[in-house]
């Protein structure tokens, strides 16, 4: 997968000189970019109204929560370069539409546009998702910054941030049939800061969420999800059984419970548990995910002082079970946090 570097600059062109962008038959301005990876580019743009626009793209919004009161918004670009990706385009879209959640993140218009190719531009398609903006940013950037000043989240906070993941993820886990997101990291976690109040948490990227539950019944398949789960789910967060799975097996949303419980350690921490052993250590992430290996930081050795209660570790170390059939389902996981939260949230 590549791209021209003139055909990047012509992208860049049309950004930095404000271009509009058309998402069917409503206009956008595009203010600045926010972020990139691979061949997606996230655009803040501020919607252009006109007479003729009879409302503008809120008039399509269900939920009238989603509608943006300054007429922003944030936009994805994703510059299509064969029948593959075009089809994981259009599956993220159609995910996006069987849920609605106040802690997932909402698809609220979108248009795929045909381009012609020329020598300089490798890509056939543009993809234009459009979605609410939530400058705040995600929580890896937020940890990141924290992390530079020697701040943590608080307790409360980690537990609030915490119970909305699990709240969205539950959404996801209990559609006909249940689906898992793939991909719950930090990195596809949007905060917003809010006075007075724990920071609203929504989960974002459903590029790589499917239908749950797979039954694995030869070697063949077992090689398949684990060649499937390298491309789409990230290693730091990923369950054992789709890095080694079996050849029989039956593979469920705990694979979600898992990048659940690492995304715990990190709102704490600041990276997935097994980051923080081999920063350590070093060492082979696969084989200390495999083995469930934890390190917990101490306050000495750069964690908060005082530190978390020993009951978050407990916590972490039940859903981050490395034989999926003990780790816990998500209601299970509903039900502690809410006692955790009754206990240290005053």
């Amino acid at each position: 997968m590549g791209c021209s570097f003139s055909g990047l600059n012509a992208l860049y062109d049309a950004v930095s000189g404000g271009a509009d962008v058309w998402i069917n038959d409503n206009r956008f301005k595009v203010v600045s970019q926010l972020g990139e990876g691979g061949f997606a580019y996230v655009f803040l743009v501020k919607e252009v109204i006109n007479d003729a626009s009879g409302g503008g793209v809120s008039k399509k919004f269900k939920d009238p929560s989603h509608i943006s009161e300054d007429g922003t918004y944030a936009m994805k670009k994703v510059l299509i370069q064969n029948n593959d990706q075009l089809e994981m385009v259009k599956e993220e879209i159609r995910v996006s539409s069987l849920f609605s959640h106040p802690n997932l993140l909402p698809l609220l218009d979108h248009a795929i546009i045909p381009v012609k190719g020329t020598p300089e531009q490798t890509w056939t398609h543009e993809a234009y998702l459009l979605f609410p903006v939530h400058l705040d940013g995600t929580l890896l950037d937020n940890a990141k910054t924290m992390k530079s000043k020697k701040e943590f989240f608080s307790t409360s906070d980690v537990l609030q941030i915490f119970r909305q993941l699990c709240a969205g993820l539950k959404h996801l886990h209990t559609l006909d049939p249940p689906y898992a997101h793939n991909d719950v990291k930090p990195g596809n976690v949007l905060l917003t800061h809010r006075k007075g109040q724990p920071p609203l948490a929504i989960l974002m990227d459903f590029g790589s969420a499917r239908p749950a539950r797979k039954q694995i019944r030869s070697r063949s398949e077992a090689l398949q999800l684990q060649e499937w789960a390298a491309e789409n789910v990230s290693a730091p967060f990923r369950a054992p059984e789709l890095w080694d799975c079996p050849s029989q097996t039956d593979i469920d949303e705990r694979t979600d419970v898992w990048s659940l419980g690492c995304t715990l350690f990190a709102i704490m921490y600041g990276a997935s548990p097994f980051e923080y052993a081999l920063g350590e250590s070093g060492g082979s992430l696969q084989l200390a995910i495999i083995n469930g290996q934890i390190k917990w930081p101490s306050a000495s050795g750069g964690g908060p002082k005082p530190p978390y209660p020993e009951a978050l570790h407990q916590f972490v170390s039940w859903m981050v079970q490395p034989q999926a059939t003990v780790r816990p389902h998500i209601d299970d996981i509903i039900i502690h946090v809410d006692k955790l939260i009754s206990k240290f949230c005053v």
